[in-house]
């Protein structure tokens, strides 16, 4: 298929928040300060729904659907000494001990995440203690409670022929969790958004698991992946059915993200990834290999955007990893797996107006840095987004630069603003997803006024979804 420079019509499932208000921020005395408290305070429904209204029938699906995990942690223990600290063996993470590490990182999640695979018609995420990001029932499809992630155009891959949608479900730990419930408390009715609130405390530990809705024969590398099903409406090749049907998806995707300064003094994390090797020995388990870590940006090393690459000190890849999953590293062969669109196959530079092909232009904490209460900056290095080509600034320039900083997490991406220590499933999708239904509260000139001061938020976020949902058909 020919790629056209211009966004496709695309899945935007947050398009709701075109008129989104603006988060309060306490001792905030201004008029409009105070205009948003009294919003933010005003009692709102559906933060803890579990799954949008489309269901299946006992037919399609007998097994019981997704429920969130919301009763967020209200104390949390130190993590002292962690597993995965101690696999460093008292020496600075890098590419000696790195791959010890994540193994470390894996083994410890593993007794409570391989249930959701292997007994998945039993699992729930508070039965193995995990916890759910609020206000986003409406993006979660109804049996895994996933919602879309990045989609990949065919040609994204060598062995892609068609256009694939990618699922997404996060879980935190109950470390991770005490900070959800600081913002959103027991009701999630209002949101707490504080220099210190959206801070994660040192052991956190957030997992996302990926599934693509592509499965093998017709993507050949997801051969013998591990294989669930969703509820939604995207067809494809194997099952070209319209409207909501039970489809399969294949696991191939797993990050695990840890609050580690002492490992990561200069931004507080360890970003790992895993993805699916159909050729490693043993279990689905086994066969999700390191595809790599970072704990930091490289904000040193000026790449090109074309290989040979400079070495990088802050990430670490796999050089036995599959090969598939190294097609769609971030620039300069920074991590970036296979779900996370830092590849864009088309790019305009809006200095000079090059037209960049197969451009690699992001990574995990790159995407992950612009995190804030209020999105002011997109989420790849380029303006705000305002035509249908994918806008950028000019790879390694200052601009570009400045989405490739070891910031640690309480340092906002733009002056002035409140950081959320690089979660962007808050940023980007409950804070604006909250703000939205915040916005439908209005009911006086005046609230409907302060509704519409965040649009700026609701943009960045439209424009990021139209990017990772690029091509994808209902």
């Amino acid at each position: 298929m020919k790629q056209k420079i211009t966004f496709p019509t695309s899945f935007v499932v947050l398009a709701a928040m075109a008129f989104a208000v603006c988060s309060c921020r306490k001792n905030d005395n201004t008029e409009e300060g105070k205009e948003l408290t009294a919003m933010a305070e005003t009692p709102v429904s559906g933060a803890f729904q579990n799954h949008r209204d489309s269901v299946p029938t006992k037919d399609q699906y007998g097994n019981p659907l997704f429920v969130l995990s919301h009763d967020y942690p209200t104390e949390v223990k130190d993590v002292v000494n962690p597993s995965w600290q101690q696999a460093l063996k008292g020496k600075p993470i890098s590419e000696s001990n790195v791959f010890a590490y994540m193994d470390s990182l894996k083994s410890y999640i593993a007794p409570n995440v391989k249930p959701f695979f292997t007994d998945n018609k039993n699992w729930t995420s508070a039965k193995y203690g995990w916890f759910n990001e609020p206000w986003i029932g409406s993006e979660r499809e109804a049996i895994l409670g996933a919602y879309l992630g990045n989609g990949n155009p065919a040609g994204m891959f060598k062995s892609l022929k068609e256009d694939e949608a990618g699922y997404a479900l996060v879980f935190y730990d109950s470390v991770a969790a005490y900070t959800v419930g600081q913002l959103w408390g027991k009701t999630g009715e209002k949101v707490n958004l504080t220099k210190e609130s959206g801070q994660f405390k040192e052991g956190s530990i957030v997992v996302k698991l990926a599934f693509s809705n592509i499965n093998a024969p017709n993507w050949p590398v997801l051969k013998g992946a591990e294989t669930l099903s969703v509820y939604d409406t995207i067809a494809t090749a194997e099952n070209p059915k319209k409207g909501y049907q039970v489809r399969k998806v294949s696991f191939f995707q797993m990050d695990v993200i840890v609050k580690d300064s002492k490992t990561a003094p200069k931004t507080g994390w360890v970003y790992s990834t895993f993805v699916y090797d159909m050729d490693a020995k043993g279990d689905f388990w086994d066969k999700m290999v390191p595809l790599g870590a970072m704990w930091g940006d490289d904000p040193d090393v000026n790449s090109p955007i074309t290989p040979p690459y400079p070495k990088l000190k802050e990430t670490v890849i796999n050089p036995k990893a599959p090969f598939y999953s190294k097609e769609t590293l971030g620039w300069g062969g920074r991590l970036s797996g296979p779900n996370d669109g830092a590849v864009a196959l088309e790019a305009v530079d809006v200095t000079t107006g090059k037209v960049y092909k197969n451009l690699a232009l992001s990574s995990c904490m790159s995407c992950h840095s612009p995190a804030q209460a209020k999105l002011k900056s997109f989420l790849l290095p380029g303006p705000k987004q305002t035509t249908n080509n994918l806008m950028v600034y000019t790879p390694g320039s200052a601009d570009w630069m400045l989405w490739f900083r070891d910031n640690y997490g309480d340092v906002p991406f733009d002056e002035g603003q409140i950081a959320l220590d690089y979660d962007m499933a808050m940023a980007a999708k409950s804070i604006p997803a909250y703000n939205a239904a915040m916005a439908k509260t209005a009911t006086s000139a005046k609230n409907a006024r302060v509704a519409a001061v965040d649009n700026e938020t609701a943009a960045t976020v439209k424009a990021f979804t139209k990017y990772r949902h690029r091509n994808m058909k209902k």
